[in-house]
C-alpha cells in the first residue's frame, strides 16, 4: 500500500527523514534509508536543509525508488525560479517520485553560502498550485495566444504528484498560522507534516480546526537528545515549546538519550488517537528512530 492509499484509507502512516550527504559518498545516506526500510511508510529526503549546500533531495529520492523505498521530495523554492521548480516537478514523476513536500526554505543568509542571492521566486502555497496545475496536464506558462492570455502549455504528459505542506500547531499566534495552513489546503496539500509537537493539550486544539479542513496531519515527533537541545529550541526556534516537565524528565535520568527515546515513543502513542500519523525527525540519530518504534511497539 503507497504512502498516499494509507492516508486515504485513514491507516496510521509513520514517516521519518534522511538528508543527503555534503559531498557524493551516498554511503551513510543509504544504510539509514536501509535501516528504515519496511519500518516506516516514506521517507523525506530534505533539500538543502536549514540552506546548507548538499546533493540534490531529487537524486536521492531517485536511489531510494530503486532500493523500493517510498520516497517524499522535499522541494523548496528558496533555490529555483519557477521554470526549474516545474522541471524538477516534471524530472521526479518521470523518475518514479509521486511524493512532493512543498516547503518555502530557509533563507541562504543561514546557510553555508551567506553570499548565495536566494530566489523564492513563488511561495510554497504558489508551488502547491504550480503542482496542482501540473497535475491537470498544463505548464505555469502565460503567453497571448490570439490575443488572448493563455492558461499555461499543455503538456506532452501530466504528472501524478501527491502534494504535501508544513504546518506550526503551536505557532504564536496561532490564527495567522491557521490562515497560512487553509490556504495551503485550498492550493491542493493533501497532507501535512507539522513542526515539532510537545504540547499534547494544544496540538488537540490544532486538530479540531484541521478535522474541519479535511486533510491529512502527520505530527512532527523531534528526537530529544538532551536537555541543553530541548532548552536550545524554546530559546532559538519559534513555533516549538518543550515543556518543564520533560526536560526535568531528561535532566533526571543517567542516559538522556535514551529519555528522549521513551518520551518520542510515547508522544508517538499518544498521537494515535488524534491524528493520521507522525513524521518523526533524528537529525544525524536514524538508528534511533528503529528504537523509537520499538519502543512504542510500532
Amino acid at each position: 500500500m503507497s504512502f498516499q492509499q494509507r492516508l486515504e484509507k485513514k491507516e496510521f502512516t509513520i514517516t521519518a527523514e534522511i538528508g543527503p550527504p555534503k559531498g557524493t559518498d551516498v554511503s551513510e545516506m543509504l544504510k539509514n534509508a536501509q535501516r528504515l526500510k519496511g519500518r516506516v511508510h516514506a521517507v523525506n529526503v530534505t533539500d538543502n536543509q536549514s540552506a546548507v549546500m548538499r546533493l540534490s533531495s531529487l537524486a536521492s529520492c531517485h536511489m531510494l525508488v530503486e532500493m523500493g523505498i517510498e520516497p517524499i521530495f522535499q522541494i523548496t523554492c528558496r533555490d529555483r525560479n519557477r521554470l526549474a521548480l516545474q522541471s524538477d516537478l516534471l524530472s521526479a514523476h518521470a523518475l518514479g517520485i509521486r511524493n512532493v513536500l512543498t516547503l518555502t526554505g530557509d533563507h541562504t543568509q543561514v546557510g553555508d553560502h551567506p553570499q548565495a542571492k536566494p530566489v523564492f521566486d513563488v511561495d510554497s502555497t504558489h508551488l502547491l498550485q504550480i503542482i496542482q496545475k501540473l497535475n491537470e496536464g498544463r505548464d505555469l506558462s502565460t503567453q497571448f495566444m490570439n490575443k488572448k492570455l493563455s492558461d499555461g502549455t499543455v503538456l506532452k504528459g501530466k504528472t501524478q504528484l501527491f502534494p504535501g505542506a508544513v504546518v506550526c500547531p503551536e505557532a504564536n499566534p496561532l490564527k495567522p498560522q491557521l490562515l497560512r495552513f487553509s490556504k495551503k489546503v485550498t492550493a491542493g496539500a493533501k497532507f501535512f507534516q507539522t513542526q515539532a509537537v510537545y504540547d499534547y493539550e494544544k496540538f488537540k486544539e490544532f486538530m479540531k480546526k484541521a478535522r474541519e479542513l479535511n486533510t491529512k496531519v502527520l505530527a512532527g515527533i523531534l528526537l530529544l537528545r538532551s536537555p541543553g537541545m530541548a532548552k536550545y529550541l524554546n530559546k532559538n526556534v519559534p513555533g516549538i515549546t518543550v515543556p518543564d516537565v520533560l526536560i526535568k524528565e531528561m535532566e533526571s535520568s543517567s542516559q538522556p538519550l535514551k529519555a528522549g527515546v521513551k518520551i518520542a515513543a510515547r508522544q508517538i502513542k499518544q498521537m494515535q488517537e488524534i491524528c493520521d500519523g507522525v513524521h518523526i525527525m533524528a537529525i544525524g540519530l536514524e538508528d534511533k528512530v528503529l528504537d523509537i518504534l520499538d519502543e512504542a511497539g510500532m
